[in-house]
């Protein structure tokens, strides 16, 4: 807030009217060795003209680099609308939704995010969001190793995000569940098939299939999802949700689809923001719905014939099982879904294709014309979305140096995570970039190199 009214007197009336001698005395429960009183590099207190001259000359240190970084969070444009929406009082501070008679209209909100994820991924069902794509792809792990039964072994190509895996191994290692790692084709940038075939007829209860994956790169993800299902395997959609405006839905893969689609719904209305807050999604065949965690929305009708909308299929209580319930997601990123449905329900079904082909198309070009230079050269023969792998004749990282000394984020160094690709950059170029922006990244790129 930006202007707090409250005066020594009202101060003081309210502490004694709580029976405090004074504001410590509300902290007093904290330990004294876990206090600090000295706050001198803060200097002392400024006005009001001060603080507000102080905050400008801050923010004009903020760059706004050309950004051509994708490798997970991607900027796009969010029409005006989407957040002037959102951020409305009854949006913004919302609550988890338990009591149905007082919390219709987002009860309602988060019914219509459900089934347009349902539709745009394929799948028979949709909870009301995740914390984000990556505790996701553990919690579809998760779903996929409780409904096995008999196996606790998954497959996770290296081909999955490098921070997705992390995360993953973080969340499941106390559940004593074993993820494979699976090398992924030096030519192709894609899973190896034939690294898959030592697991044929093992007891596996899932294989990760990401698409696009991390490089970028489209996976055969029908002839995937028809051996993990040969395999008596769950098949997990790891997917862009954008993506999806022009490629397969999940729910169609090798026929009879994939049993879990889960991902970050970042790309649906969600600003880079320094990294967060985002939200991920997690869609599934019918069959699986009550191993699916966090809240579920269901249309009824009241006494009345009255359409009404309700949390369904969980308890509260049922969080009490503690490792052996489904996890405990309330309020999460309902926000971010909020927002997540204004802005597809702006752009509709032709609006987000136009958004994914323009996107597919500028990273073309870009990549096309990058190769153009000298000694750089595209890796991978795929096919690919919005993402591609370039390989430079200089060390990546101080090519991405000197571009950043021109105002541009060149891309994703991918050296730290995958060093047997040599100098490779990982770049992205979505609906936001013009010919112009293009032309002065290869510029750029040039007067690196």
């Amino acid at each position: 807030m930006p202007f707090i009214p409250h005066t020594e007197a009202d101060i003081q009336a309210m502490l004694a009217s709580i029976g405090a001698e004074n504001i410590d005395t509300l902290f007093e429960e904290i330990p004294s060795s876990l206090r600090s009183d000295n706050f001198s590099a803060l200097g002392s207190g400024l006005n009001e003209m001060q603080v507000s001259r102080l905050m400008r000359e801050r923010a004009a240190q903020d760059q706004q680099p050309l950004n051509f970084i994708g490798a997970g969070a991607y900027e796009h444009h969010i029409p005006a609308a989407v957040w002037e929406i959102a951020t409305r009082g009854e949006y913004y501070t919302a609550y988890t939704p338990y009591q149905a008679e007082a919390s219709q209209g987002t009860l309602q909100t988060l019914y219509e995010y459900q089934s347009m994820m349902a539709s745009l991924t394929g799948m028979d069902v949709s909870n009301a969001s995740l914390y984000d794509g990556a505790s996701g792809l553990a919690e579809a792990i998760l779903m996929a190793v409780r409904a096995h039964k008999t196996s606790r072994r998954v497959l996770l190509p290296a081909t999955v995000s490098p921070f997705y895996r992390s995360v993953a191994h973080s969340i499941l290692k106390l559940q004593h569940i074993e993820l494979i790692e699976i090398p992924f084709d030096s030519a192709t940038g894609a899973i190896d098939p034939q690294a898959l075939q030592q697991y044929a007829g093992s007891d596996i209860a899932a294989l990760v299939i990401p698409q696009p994956n991390f490089f970028g790169v489209l996976e055969e993800v029908d002839s995937l999802t028809a051996w993990a299902h040969a395999q008596h395997a769950y098949a997990i959609a790891l997917v862009n949700p954008l993506s999806l405006a022009l490629l397969k839905p999940p729910g169609l893969w090798a026929g009879s689809g994939a049993d879990i689609a889960v991902g970050d719904g970042q790309p649906l209305g969600a600003p880079l923001c320094s990294g967060g807050p985002y939200f991920g999604f997690l869609c599934c065949k019918q069959v699986l719905v009550r191993q699916m965690p966090g809240r579920i929305i269901g249309r009824t009708v009241d006494l009345e014939g009255k359409t009404g909308y309700t949390l369904t299929l969980q308890a509260r209580e049922q969080h009490i099982r503690r490792a052996k319930a489904t996890s405990n997601i309330c309020s999460n990123q309902g926000l971010m879904v909020t927002a997540a449905t204004i802005y597809m329900a702006l752009l509709g079904v032709d609006g987000l294709r136009r958004t994914a082909a323009a996107s597919y198309e500028n990273t073309r070009l870009l990549a096309e014309m990058a190769c153009q230079l000298p000694g750089v050269t595209c890796l991978f023969s795929s096919a690919h979305f919005h993402e591609r792998v370039l390989l430079l004749p200089a060390a990546t990282a101080k090519v991405w140096a000197q571009m950043a000394e021109q105002g541009i984020s060149a891309g994703y160094d991918l050296g730290a995570h995958y060093p047997q690709l040599g100098n490779a950059l990982l770049v992205c170029a979505t609906e936001t970039k013009t010919e112009a922006d293009l032309q002065r990244f290869v510029a750029a790129l040039r007067h690196a190199l």
